[in-house]
């Protein structure tokens, strides 16, 4: 039921960011251009986007590792679909915290920076 649940949270935040995209939200170029910042910000401790980064590193690090939790050669499709639930959820997470990313930037551009006197 969990999983379920995770897979479709993944599948809804895909849909949704690229729906956002389509009605004159950032673009898919935007989103990908925002990703080092977004790191760099993090990174520095600007930006609490840090467990999500490293969600989203360890879920790159599976795909692209040889070692799989359901291999591939002797499972057939049940080994390739845990990699694209993954990479659905890759996706899904890496559109969404993009578009958090760059919602945080634009507040924080409009804030002075400075301290309250007394």
């Amino acid at each position: 039921m969990a999983k379920t649940l995770r897979r479709s949270a993944a599948f809804t935040a895909l849909a949704q960011a690229l729906a956002a995209g389509s009605r004159g939200g950032p673009s898919i170029g935007t989103r990908l251009a925002a990703l080092p910042r977004m790191i760099r910000a993090t990174a520095r401790g600007e930006y609490d986007g840090g467990l999500r980064l490293a969600l989203m590193t360890a879920a790159t690090a599976y795909i692209v590792s040889p070692i799989d939790l359901l291999p591939e050669i002797p499972l057939a499709i049940f080994g390739l679909a845990d990699d694209a639930v993954m990479v659905t959820w890759l996706a899904g997470s890496v559109l969404a915290e993009t578009e958090r990313f760059l919602e945080w930037e634009a507040r924080r551009s409009q804030v002075i920076p400075g301290s309250v006197v007394p």
